[in-house]
């Protein structure tokens, strides 16, 4: 939970009888560090708590999801948006003792099960969102060591010139096994120099198209039923599968036509913050509104699958 207090002094000057010079108004804002979102063409960001029921909502017109998901070549999206009359930033407070599940935000007929205490609107200030994309093959090698050339640029390593930079390659060397599969970390401290080396080349398995030095690809060594995973291809299950055992060279057997696909994931982190906003009885120079909860992000962008053309 993220506690914000807020304690603001009201001097009377007018009318002694009707406050206290010195009177305190203290505002706890006590909300999760996470927020929610509906809406199509205008979004409405959002967080909710109970006892005592409070909400917290950012409206943006003109603003989908699909516009705050549409990073640059750098995984990066920022926005700024000010507030006015249709972009407002809301605090409100409410007699009900649990606020329902569904209804509050974005709703063309609101619940009858809401009952609002008092609505403090702001109309000036700004808005920024901030959304920052993070890809993962989930190959079990970080990404910064996948730098095989070393010069700091991701997207130029293809060691299988597939087109799938390694960073986002579930497969880097095209063999069709697996790089995880291919033990490029059996300790899993991170470090790569126990890699498994089948033939001893000093080139690790993953970046190895053939594997056992048997003189067919790995790729190859599949039997009459292709289906582009050389690990169940076994002829000696007592030395495993044919691409690891350089006895079972089977010179004549089928070419690999195809690669297997490849899927990567995609997590964003959506940032929201408010900054020079003013409601009433509460104005702040910033105020960090939270992360995106992942929930809210479609499925259809948490993931890309693609098979890349043969090679």
């Amino acid at each position: 939970m993220r506690k914000l207090f807020f304690v603001l002094f009201s001097i009377c000057f007018l009318i002694p009888l009707s406050c206290d010079d010195g009177d305190v108004i203290t505002v706890e804002f006590d909300f999760d560090e996470t927020f929610k979102i509906c809406g199509t063409e205008d979004l409405v960001f959002y967080k909710t708590k109970n006892d005592p029921s409070e909400s917290l909502s950012v409206k943006i017109t003109n603003l989908t999801i699909d516009d705050i998901l549409t990073v640059g070549d750098d995984n990066m999206f920022e926005g700024t948006y000010n507030l006015s009359a249709t972009n407002t930033f809301n605090y409100i407070t409410y007699n009900n003792t649990t606020l329902p599940t569904s209804g509050l935000f974005c709703s063309d007929i609101p619940s009858s099960e809401i009952k609002i205490k008092e609505n403090l609107v702001s109309t000036s200030g700004v808005v920024k969102i901030t959304t920052t994309l993070i890809q993962d093959d989930k190959d079990g090698i970080p990404a910064d060591l996948e730098d095989i050339n070393g010069n700091g640029n991701l997207e130029d390593d293809d060691t299988d010139g597939d087109g799938i930079p390694n960073y986002l390659d579930q497969d880097d060397d095209g063999d069709n096994v697996l790089t995880i599969n291919e033990k490029p970390d059996p300790n899993g401290d991170g470090v790569l120099d126990d890699a498994q080396d089948t033939n001893g080349d000093g080139i690790p398995d993953y970046l190895d198209t053939d594997d056992d030095g048997d003189g067919i690809d790995t790729r190859d060594e599949e039997n009459e039923s292709q289906d582009q995973n050389p690990t169940n291809d076994i002829s000696n299950s007592e030395i495993g599968p044919d691409y690891l055992n350089p006895e079972a060279a089977n010179v004549n057997g089928p070419k690999a036509t195809k690669y297997r696909a490849n899927t990567y994931t995609q997590e964003f982190q959506v940032l929201l913050t408010v900054s020079q906003f003013d409601l009433t009885i509460i104005s702040l120079d910033f105020l960090n509104f939270g992360v995106l909860e992942s929930s809210a992000i479609p499925n259809s962008y948490k993931s890309v699958t693609k098979t890349p053309d043969f090679n």
